[in-house]
């Protein structure tokens, strides 16, 4: 029995410092509440799953809102039943003005039967402000909801735009589930206790996927690229990849080093880690997913480059190539989406910023996977690579520096029996970026971002056909800040999903047996507090549910 054959099928095709230094935890510091469901009396999971579940929860903080009038509208509300994508209008809202304080995105969604784990995307104006996967439903049904932060969109909404949205889905005798979902954008206006975000001033998308214009007086420039392995095929699980001589069911040329870049006009301009996101079907086991799915799985962060280097090139009023790939996939093989989004922000005091781009310096990519046959099968995985970029733009309140340096690791232990009937993956993935600014006559300023990711699981079926996935996630961020060589700032985060769950292969759902506990615990401390929250599952019951530092 190849168990990857029943692993996930999806279908379809400087901000991190900001983003986790604006995050403001529901429970304040100090503050600690703990509930067993229902409050009040202990809770007593069933021996195995049933035909209902927990709706999808996660431990992450809430999206904070600010106080005052709101606004909101329907971006989306539509039935995904095939491939065709949802087409709209929006309309920016009547009353709460052009500048807000924030702008929240939900996503409502519901289904129920039999279905995959699914992937999907929204635009507005062409721009991706979502990048979502869909949860694995009970027979019975279940609800789940998205929330994000969108308020650096701000500039796209703002005017009316052309609304795309797509879950691709498959509904047949087989898989029932029809995904019934509902987007919306809740704008919150700015006025005198809430002053508009700090925002950047245009969003820009790629002409023809590849050709950019920006505005000839652009001063700060950040691509975001949403990069996911998906659409079928062993990118899905990029990280279980082998070289082509090893006996395993996921070859790739050279191994599981994965590695997102960015070019302009062909010069590597930023290289990033992708994070190793798990699908709500994936390791072979869909039970780990049921109500805590794992980090970032229903809210895909983009990868944030800063091109701020590459501004007095980019200034010239011309289009430049900009070209996003993925090293370390198989030559010629589909398998990433990685659209883009371009965050400006402009000299509102002159009309043309000049610069130049002073230093474009990447070491060499290293990539080895080592082969070892033997009764236990492994490869050992080193993978890394540097980039250092800098350049600088005349702006009208001086010249202005900025270097960006950043280092990437990768190092993994893949272990398999003959028949992949024990699969296990021990790795990890740094990513490290420092980004300094320098004003003539200022201190300079420089944002420190230590990102870490892990996974350690196995994946066992034994002699009775019992399967059995024992999996530890991790996502991990320190973002520190300084001036004149001082620390103004610091704030960690720690997001940490651990499972344990089993079934009986080829049986009907009834004769499964299947049982699971999952825990996540989400960690968060910085200038806005502390945010700690634990959830804990058993059979698919909310049986732990503690919030508090």
């Amino acid at each position: 029995m190849r168990h990857r054959v029943i692993m996930c099928m999806l279908t379809g095709a400087a901000l991190l410092a900001g983003t986790l230094l604006g995050a403001a935890p529901a429970q304040s510091a100090g503050g600690r509440t703990e509930a067993s469901v229902p409050a009040g009396r202990p809770v007593e999971p069933p021996t195995e799953f049933g035909t209902d579940w927990h709706d999808p929860v996660t431990a992450a903080p809430p999206v904070a809102r600010p106080p005052g009038a709101a606004c909101r509208v329907t971006l989306a509300e539509t039935q995904f039943r095939d491939f065709t994508p949802y087409r709209g209008r929006y309309t920016p809202p009547r009353g709460c003005g052009s500048r807000w304080s924030k702008v929240v995105l939900r996503l409502d969604g519901k289904v129920k039967g039999r279905q995959f784990d699914r992937l999907g995307y929204l635009h507005v104006g062409g721009v991706e402000i979502l990048r979502t996967s869909t949860p694995e439903p009970s027979p019975d049904g279940i609800s789940w909801s998205v929330e994000k932060d969108v308020t650096r969109y701000s500039d796209t909404f703002r005017r009316a735009e052309d609304v795309e949205m797509l879950i691709g889905n498959v509904v047949d005798d087989t898989y029932t589930g029809v995904l019934d979902v509902r987007a919306t954008l809740t704008f919150y206006a700015a006025d005198r206790d809430t002053r508009p975000a700090a925002v950047p001033d245009r969003v820009l998308t790629l002409a023809g996927g590849t050709a950019l214009t920006t505005p000839r007086n652009s001063e700060r420039i950040v691509a975001e690229v949403y990069a996911t392995g998906s659409g079928g095929g062993c990118e899905e699980f990029w990280y279980l990849a082998v070289p082509k001589q090893a006996p395993y069911s996921c070859t790739a040329d050279r191994g599981p080093y994965r590695e997102v870049q960015i070019r302009v006009d062909g010069r590597l301009a930023g290289i990033a880690s992708p994070f190793p996101t798990v699908w709500t079907g994936g390791w072979s086991n869909p039970f780990l997913w049921y109500v805590l799915a794992a980090p970032r799985a229903f809210d895909v962060r983009p990868i944030e480059y800063d091109l701020t280097p590459f501004a007095g090139l980019l200034n010239d009023g011309r289009p430049h190539r900009i070209e996003v790939s993925v090293a370390g996939v198989p030559q010629g093989q589909a398998g990433w989406s990685t659209p883009v989004n371009v965050l400006v922000w402009q000299d509102a005091h002159r009309e043309h910023v000049g610069g130049v781009l002073t230093v474009d310096r990447a070491g060499d990519l290293a990539d080895t996977a080592a082969y070892t046959p033997g009764p236990e099968q492994r490869v050992d995985t080193r993978g890394g690579h540097r980039l250092t970029v800098a350049g600088y733009v005349d702006t009208s309140h001086g010249r202005v520096s900025t270097t960006v340096a950043r280092s990437l690791a990768n190092t993994s232990v893949h272990r398999w029996t003959d028949g992949e009937n024990t699969d296990g993956l021990d790795a990890t993935w740094t990513d490290d970026e420092t980004v300094t600014v320098a004003t003539h006559g200022r201190p300079a300023t420089a944002t420190r971002t230590h990102r870490t990711y892990t996974m350690n699981g196995t994946t066992v079926i034994g002699s009775d056909g019992r399967l059995r996935t024992e999996l530890t996630l991790g996502d991990r961020a320190a973002v520190a800040g300084t001036r004149g060589g001082r620390r103004t700032s610091r704030t960690w985060l720690d997001d940490t999903y651990t499972g344990d769950a089993a079934y009986t292969l080829n049986v009907p759902r009834e004769q499964r047996h299947a049982a699971a506990t999952t825990s996540e615990r989400y960690r968060l401390h910085g200038a806005g507090g502390c945010y700690d929250h634990t959830l804990t599952t058993v059979q698919g019951v909310l049986t732990r549910d503690r919030n508090g530092c």
